[in-house]
């Protein structure tokens, strides 16, 4: 089927001839497995009589094209894309009928079925642009629009939509579902799901709450949980924000085979299925999803009630989002060092975004659709989101906060930009914010800040703080930092003394801090404020090896670690230092979560960053360690979970791998330790990586779990198989089967490439190549995208990759995001060389 593009300034001149669309869609889900009846009447007003114009509907189908009372021959003025309208009126009605396509790759009007028993489930997913396959719209963020939906069903269905139902099909009967007309909202955030779902209701003051799930999964759905984090977010958001929930009621629907963590349409936000916890989990998890919760419900304000106006602004939307779930879940959960997580996982990820060749400044230049679907990324919600944590130490949080209030009031219904935004704050904190934003907001790269000093005796003789960039991306910026001064008391490491202060350009002197008593641990950042690498003198890095497990603070401990990891990944410090690092002090890590990151990149390090030849010895090192302390671990802890899941997975010997056998078939046990069912499919796609699960093991654990979740991870666990006969059945299946499910072909794409396979994963880098420019003009973007960025031959650590990959990007041809992607896995494979040469060496 067609893709369809819209260019920025497209979108500039339809937004100056077509306001204030009213649609009236009826939908019949009851049509068939393959497609569903459509018809829409969308009535708008013209600014330009006589102006042409057009609007999107990817479609296989229309049969009635109707304008102003004249029939236009679909033929003539329906491409599979676009629907053209010659010449409009001031007062339009146009009348479409035709059929939709259900997806099989999650966007648009998707449709599974339950594995289980055979039920169907659709639901709609639109951002940034797929609406279109589901109805007939001007596609666009600031072509707001009220919508009136109608939808028949079958029997047996649930139906839900961005209103509650005004009238709905009898129980058991196949009928129609109507829905009151909507206030003024984006398309992209318009919303339709159906099926035989499970559904709790509840209410919080005037909202009316609904958890949505697939029957099977009904059981597993803790939903009370969720229900906490839902009314401990509307009480805080609209206390914060001084303005109540404005949508009426508020459903949260768990559907399958979604492509990302969660979709903010307005009252009715769908999530992925993996939020419902079918297994043991760790509490990390549970902190994850309602931090994915509250990112939501926080749209609600910032981009259902007031939209960006064009793409440019993405950013703005999800870091807002990102930093606004951290506010609220450090204030009003459980989980009050949420900004410790916040520091581990959402920053890492922006700060290796932010050194690719490919980073961008926050506020991206959007010039088309294609340019946005690469751009939901580390910097556009991390970075952004560390940025805007900054600018509230600029200008206060009171003065951030009244900034919000007037912004949502002033703009409610409509459509901003960066600029009004910006305006808002202004006026509540009196602060000139147009450098700060060109520094932050309007250029690329990342910062990074050093200690310089100069000691006399046991003192400080002069203090400073360097800052330095890059030559591709030069900015030096202010950083609001505190500086930390920890010393060993005792059995802790414990902070002696803090200065806070701004640093612009470099070096920065910090005359505080002259003839102060030379600590244990110097750490720049502390508290976190700023959005910037930093640097451990020598001394400091030392007591991080010896005793950072006595570092009190856990915000502080994050920092350290991750500084250290920055150090590795800029081969500055060996991966086996690191390895040091981890092993000798992650049992004083109380941060489930970081202990989850810790060994994730310890394993890492080892695999990509490493020594090839001492890979095996390393994560032998790594098995022994996770072993003994699973074995050590409070029995059903947490710390327990993780430590065995990191023993699966890095398992070398002979012996360790009978164990990991042995705790699938029964025959060994770690007290304590409960081999569920997500827990085996570990030990299988394990044992299947190291060529001890064949098919048939493989398709045993299906028989056990025939869900959809497992019918991914046996998908994985083929794939990951060290055969040339299981690699070349992925391949063909990813790159020739139009009907593999998208969730299907991402599972399959994460098994494939694994680091100890390189001998039979050679033949498949030239192969790349061969076809990665087909995903590109033959595949949905969602595809292509995941094509591109999933089987990039990164773990072909060598210089034949990069030589081949240059090859490709001189030929020209493919398209930007293409390029793009394909330079960010060269970047990963030059980065890999720098470091495993640094560990070689020692």
């Amino acid at each position: 089927m067609k893709s369809a593009n819209l260019t920025r300034d497209e979108a500039t001149r339809r937004a100056a001839v077509v306001a204030d669309p009213r649609y009236e869609v009826a939908l019949d889900l009851d049509a068939g497995a393959e497609r569903f009846d459509v018809e829409a009447t969308i009535t708008f007003r013209g600014s330009e009589p006589g102006a042409s114009t057009f609007l999107e509907f990817v479609a296989p189908e229309i049969s009635t094209l109707e304008l102003n009372g004249e029939t236009l021959p679909p033929d003539v003025h329906f491409d599979g894309v676009r629907i053209t309208l010659p010449s409009i009126a001031a007062d339009n009605r146009l009348r479409v009928v035709g059929r939709g396509a259900y997806q099989r790759d999650g966007i648009g009007l998707h449709r599974a079925v339950d594995p289980v028993d055979g039920e169907a489930y659709v639901y709609s997913d639109a951002e940034p642009y797929d609406i279109h396959r589901v109805y007939p719209c001007f596609d666009q963020p600031d072509i707001k629009g009220r919508f009136t939906f109608t939808v028949k069903a079958p029997a047996g269905w649930e139906v839900a939509s961005n209103m509650a139902p005004s009238d709905r099909a009898a129980d058991g009967e196949a009928g129609e579902w109507r829905f009151p007309e909507t206030p003024p909202m984006s398309t992209y955030i318009t919303c339709i799901a159906g099926g035989p779902y499970h559904v709790v209701r509840d209410r919080h003051g005037d909202i009316e709450l609904g958890v949505w799930c697939r029957k099977t999964l009904a059981p597993h759905l803790d939903v009370e949980e969720i229900l906490e984090v839902t009314k401990q977010g509307f009480d805080f958001f609209g206390a914060a924000f001084d303005y109540p929930y404005p949508f009426g009621k508020y459903d949260q629907l768990f559907v399958p085979e979604f492509n990302s963590g969660a979709m903010e349409n307005i009252a009715c936000v769908t999530f992925n299925e993996d939020y419902i916890f079918r297994s043991k989990v760790t509490d990390a998890a549970r902190e994850r999803r309602a931090e994915t919760i509250l990112h939501e419900m926080a749209h609600m304000w910032f981009g259902d009630l007031v939209t960006m106006r064009w793409w440019d602004d993405l950013w703005l939307n999800e870091s807002f989002a990102s930093w606004a779930a951290v506010y609220a879940q450090s204030n009003a959960t459980r989980w009050r060092n949420a900004w410790v997580t916040f520091a581990d996982a959402e920053k890492t990820w922006a700060y290796r975004q932010d050194q690719l060749a490919s980073t961008h400044p926050i506020v991206a230049d959007i010039p088309d659709i294609a340019s946005t679907k690469v751009n939901f990324d580390g910097i556009t919600y991390a970075k952004g989101a560390s940025v805007l944590k900054q600018l509230v130490a600029w200008v206060g949080e009171e003065a951030f906060l009244k900034g919000l209030r007037s912004y949502f009031r002033r703009h409610e219904y409509g459509n901003t930009d960066l600029s009004d935004f910006l305006s808002a704050l202004e006026e509540s904190s009196g602060r000139d914010l147009h450098a700060w934003s060109k520094e932050w907001l309007e250029t690329a790269g990342v910062n990074t800040l050093r200690p310089a000093f100069e000691t006399a005796g046991d003192a400080y003789r002069a203090f400073a703080v360097a800052q330095e960039a890059t030559d591709d991306h030069p900015t030096l910026r202010p950083h609001r930092i505190a500086i930390g001064l920890y010393d060993t008391e005792g059995d802790a490491l414990q902070r002696r003394r803090g200065v806070e202060r701004d640093i612009v350009g470099t070096p920065t002197d910090v005359p505080e801090l002259a003839g102060e008593r030379v600590p244990d641990l110097l750490l720049l950042n502390d508290d976190d404020l700023t959005f910037a690498k930093v640097r451990l003198d020598e001394r400091s890095f030392a007591t991080l090896v010896a005793r950072l497990a006595r570092l009190s603070d856990p915000l502080a401990r994050t920092l350290c670690w991750s500084a250290a990891w920055d150090m590795t990944r800029d081969a500055e410090i060996a991966s086996r230092s690191y390895l040091d690092l981890v092993l000798g002090n992650i049992t004083g890590e109380s941060e489930i979560g970081v202990v989850q990151s810790l060994l994730a990149q310890a394993s890492t390090s080892i695999n990509l960053y490493g020594d090839p030849s001492n890979r095996v010895p390393a994560l032998d090192r790594l098995a022994t360690a996770a072993l003994d302390a699973a074995k050590d671990a409070p029995a059903g802890s947490d710390h327990q979970l993780v430590w065995a899941r990191c023993f699966i997975a890095a398992a070398q010997s002979d012996a360790h791998r009978t164990m990991v056998r042995g705790l699938l078939d029964g025959t060994e046990g770690i007290d304590g330790l409960a081999v569920d069912t997500d827990l085996r499919w570990l030990i299988v796609r394990s044992l299947a990586a190291a060529g001890l699960a064949d098919v048939g093991v493989i398709e045993d654990e299906l028989a056990r779990d025939p869900s959809d979740k497992g019918r991914r991870e046996a998908a994985a666990a083929r794939s990951l198989r060290p055969t040339a006969e299981a690699k070349e059945e992925a391949w063909e299946a990813i790159v020739t089967d139009d009907s593999l499910p998208y969730s299907v072909m991402r599972a399959m794409m994460a098994g494939f490439s694994h680091p100890a396979q390189t001998d039979v994963l050679g033949p498949y880098r030239s192969r790349y190549f061969d076809v990665v420019g087909s995903f590109w003009s033959e595949r949905a973007t969602e595809i292509a995208i995941g094509f591109t960025s999933g089987l990039y031959p990164r773990v072909l650590i060598e210089q034949p990759t990069i030589e081949e990959t240059d090859r490709f990007l001189a030929k020209g041809g493919p398209v930007a995001p293409c390029r793009r992607l394909v330079g960010e896995g060269r970047d990963d494979v030059v980065r890999a060389l720098r470091a495993r040469d640094k560990d070689a060496r020692g």
